[in-house]
Protein backbone atom coordinates (compact mmCIF):
# COMPACT_ATOMS: atom_id res chain seq x y z
CA UNK A 1 0.00 0.00 0.00
CA UNK A 2 1.40 3.67 -0.73
CA UNK A 3 2.17 5.99 1.90
CA UNK A 4 0.55 9.01 -0.41
CA UNK A 5 -1.53 9.77 -3.72
CA UNK A 6 -1.29 12.26 -6.34
CA UNK A 7 -4.55 12.70 -9.14
CA UNK A 8 -3.61 15.03 -11.79
CA UNK A 9 -6.64 17.00 -13.41
CA UNK A 10 -6.79 18.59 -16.25
CA UNK A 11 -10.22 19.41 -18.91
CA UNK A 12 -10.30 16.15 -20.60
CA UNK A 13 -7.65 14.01 -19.31
CA UNK A 14 -5.90 13.36 -22.67
CA UNK A 15 -3.04 16.44 -22.93
CA UNK A 16 -2.03 17.84 -19.74
CA UNK A 17 -2.62 15.56 -17.01
CA UNK A 18 -1.89 12.07 -18.38
CA UNK A 19 1.82 13.65 -19.47
CA UNK A 20 2.14 14.97 -15.84
CA UNK A 21 0.68 11.54 -14.81
CA UNK A 22 3.92 9.89 -17.26
CA UNK A 23 6.58 12.21 -16.14
CA UNK A 24 5.63 12.31 -12.28
CA UNK A 25 5.81 8.45 -12.50
CA UNK A 26 8.74 8.23 -14.15
CA UNK A 27 10.17 10.80 -11.27
CA UNK A 28 9.25 8.60 -8.73
CA UNK A 29 10.42 5.49 -10.18
CA UNK A 30 13.97 7.00 -10.26
CA UNK A 31 13.45 8.16 -6.81
CA UNK A 32 13.58 6.96 -3.33
CA UNK A 33 9.50 6.80 -3.18
CA UNK A 34 9.36 4.07 -5.50
CA UNK A 35 6.24 1.98 -5.23
CA UNK A 36 5.14 4.16 -2.12
CA UNK A 37 3.11 6.67 -4.45
CA UNK A 38 0.04 6.14 -6.34
CA UNK A 39 -0.59 8.59 -9.29
CA UNK A 40 -3.21 9.44 -11.68
CA UNK A 41 -5.19 11.66 -13.88
CA UNK A 42 -8.99 12.24 -14.60
CA UNK A 43 -10.63 15.49 -16.43
CA UNK A 44 -13.24 17.83 -15.19
CA UNK A 45 -15.23 17.07 -17.89
CA UNK A 46 -16.46 13.82 -19.68
CA UNK A 47 -15.34 15.03 -23.66
CA UNK A 48 -12.80 11.74 -24.28
CA UNK A 49 -13.94 9.20 -21.55
CA UNK A 50 -12.31 5.90 -22.60
CA UNK A 51 -10.33 7.63 -25.21
CA UNK A 52 -5.90 8.00 -25.55
CA UNK A 53 -4.05 10.55 -24.83
CA UNK A 54 -3.70 13.02 -27.45
CA UNK A 55 -1.23 11.64 -30.32
CA UNK A 56 0.44 14.56 -29.88
CA UNK A 57 1.08 14.41 -26.55
CA UNK A 58 2.26 10.71 -26.34
CA UNK A 59 4.49 11.35 -30.05
CA UNK A 60 6.02 14.68 -27.65
CA UNK A 61 6.67 12.76 -24.45
CA UNK A 62 8.03 9.47 -26.07
CA UNK A 63 10.36 11.78 -27.46
CA UNK A 64 11.56 12.48 -23.79
CA UNK A 65 11.47 8.77 -22.49
CA UNK A 66 7.56 8.76 -21.29
CA UNK A 67 5.16 6.77 -21.92
CA UNK A 68 1.52 7.51 -22.00
CA UNK A 69 -0.50 5.06 -24.67
CA UNK A 70 -1.68 2.84 -21.63
CA UNK A 71 -3.32 5.66 -20.09
CA UNK A 72 -7.15 6.17 -20.56
CA UNK A 73 -8.92 9.44 -20.42
CA UNK A 74 -11.60 9.64 -17.44
CA UNK A 75 -13.75 12.14 -15.24
CA UNK A 76 -13.19 13.27 -11.98
CA UNK A 77 -15.66 11.68 -8.95
CA UNK A 78 -16.16 12.31 -5.82
CA UNK A 79 -14.57 9.28 -4.68
CA UNK A 80 -11.74 11.09 -5.71
CA UNK A 81 -11.39 13.42 -2.80
CA UNK A 82 -11.74 10.76 -0.77
CA UNK A 83 -9.08 8.33 -2.52
CA UNK A 84 -6.48 11.34 -3.13
CA UNK A 85 -4.57 13.44 -0.63
CA UNK A 86 -3.13 15.49 -3.43
CA UNK A 87 -5.12 16.90 -6.18
CA UNK A 88 -3.62 18.93 -8.44
CA UNK A 89 -5.07 20.84 -11.50
CA UNK A 90 -3.17 21.93 -14.97
CA UNK A 91 -5.05 25.49 -14.46
CA UNK A 92 -7.55 28.11 -12.13
CA UNK A 93 -10.74 26.82 -14.32
CA UNK A 94 -10.17 23.37 -13.67
CA UNK A 95 -9.25 23.97 -10.03
CA UNK A 96 -12.15 25.73 -9.63
CA UNK A 97 -14.22 23.49 -10.92
CA UNK A 98 -12.66 21.07 -8.37
CA UNK A 99 -13.36 23.36 -5.46
CA UNK A 100 -16.78 23.66 -6.31
CA UNK A 101 -17.28 19.87 -6.44
CA UNK A 102 -15.23 19.18 -3.43
CA UNK A 103 -17.33 17.43 -0.31
CA UNK A 104 -16.92 19.11 2.93
CA UNK A 105 -15.61 16.42 4.54
CA UNK A 106 -12.51 15.67 1.69
CA UNK A 107 -8.63 15.97 3.39
CA UNK A 108 -7.42 15.74 -0.09
CA UNK A 109 -4.66 18.57 -0.40
CA UNK A 110 -5.82 21.02 -3.83
CA UNK A 111 -3.95 23.44 -5.54
CA UNK A 112 -2.63 24.05 -9.03
CA UNK A 113 0.27 21.78 -10.32
CA UNK A 114 2.59 24.55 -11.15
CA UNK A 115 2.78 26.21 -7.14
CA UNK A 116 4.95 23.39 -6.67
CA UNK A 117 7.40 25.48 -8.34
CA UNK A 118 8.69 27.69 -5.89
CA UNK A 119 9.59 30.58 -8.99
CA UNK A 120 7.87 30.09 -11.89
CA UNK A 121 7.16 32.49 -14.03
CA UNK A 122 3.74 31.24 -14.74
CA UNK A 123 0.70 29.19 -12.14
CA UNK A 124 -0.86 27.30 -14.99
CA UNK A 125 0.11 24.55 -17.53
CA UNK A 126 -1.35 26.43 -20.69
CA UNK A 127 -3.84 23.85 -22.97
CA UNK A 128 -2.09 22.83 -26.37
CA UNK A 129 -4.86 21.27 -27.65
CA UNK A 130 -5.69 23.71 -29.82
CA UNK A 131 -1.66 24.63 -31.16
CA UNK A 132 1.06 23.20 -32.60
CA UNK A 133 3.62 20.90 -31.33
CA UNK A 134 6.10 24.17 -29.00
CA UNK A 135 2.60 23.85 -27.04
CA UNK A 136 3.46 20.31 -26.01
CA UNK A 137 6.78 20.69 -25.69
CA UNK A 138 6.00 23.37 -22.80
CA UNK A 139 3.65 21.48 -21.42
CA UNK A 140 6.60 18.56 -21.22
CA UNK A 141 9.08 20.88 -19.90
CA UNK A 142 6.67 22.42 -16.96
CA UNK A 143 5.42 19.08 -16.24
CA UNK A 144 9.15 17.81 -15.64
CA UNK A 145 9.61 20.88 -13.27
CA UNK A 146 7.05 20.60 -11.23
CA UNK A 147 7.25 16.85 -10.71
CA UNK A 148 10.88 17.07 -9.70
CA UNK A 149 9.23 19.90 -7.17
CA UNK A 150 6.30 17.95 -6.22
CA UNK A 151 9.13 14.97 -5.35
CA UNK A 152 11.48 17.39 -3.21
CA UNK A 153 7.86 18.21 -1.41
CA UNK A 154 6.87 14.61 -1.01
CA UNK A 155 10.31 13.03 -0.27
CA UNK A 156 10.64 15.85 2.78
CA UNK A 157 7.25 15.22 4.20
CA UNK A 158 7.53 11.26 4.11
Amino acid sequence: MSDTSVLFVCLGNICRSPTAQGVFEQALADSVLAGQVTVDSAGTAAYHLGKSPDTRATAAARQHGYRLEAFRARQVNVDDFYRFDWILAMDAQNLADLQAMRPEDSQAKLGLFLDQIDQCAVREVPDPYYGGSEGFEQVLDLCEQASQALLRRLEAAL
